[in-house]
């Protein structure tokens, strides 16, 4: 298993729009194999004293924070859908993209550990 994250700062306003991105989104890379994506919406997100999901954004007022993960069979799949993306043209960026990229925090990820209920 590999898992791809993400930090993505998204105006309220934009809320439906993300969501339909995201399912769209979400649809393509499970073609490529993805088993499983996450997008959650931000309800309880603290400040912390040093760091925290807001300033590693740079929120800004009336923004939330999404955390989002893809759960992956392995890092080569991860590679081979990037390799598809330069020849996939539904991966090319819609004209308007709900959130700042610029602001958006990804990093892929080998699990230490993994429990499930069964």
């Amino acid at each position: 298993m590999y898992i791809v994250g993400f930090v993505i700062p998204v105006a309220e306003k934009n809320l439906d729009a993300f969501k339909a991105w995201s399912q769209n989104a979400a649809k393509l890379l499970m073609e490529y194999g993805c088993i499983e994506v996450v997008e959650a919406w931000e309800e309880n997100v603290p400040d912390g004293n040093q760091t925290d999901f807001r300033r590693a954004v740079s929120i800004e007022s009336g923004e939330k924070v999404v955390f989002s993960w893809q759960k992956w069979p392995d890092k080569e799949s991860v590679a081979a859908v990037e390799r598809a993306m330069s020849n996939d043209p539904r991966f090319d960026p819609p004209v308007e993209v709900p959130f700042d990229q610029r602001r958006l925090i990804m990093g892929c990820f080998s699990p230490v550990t993994h429990m499930q209920v069964k």
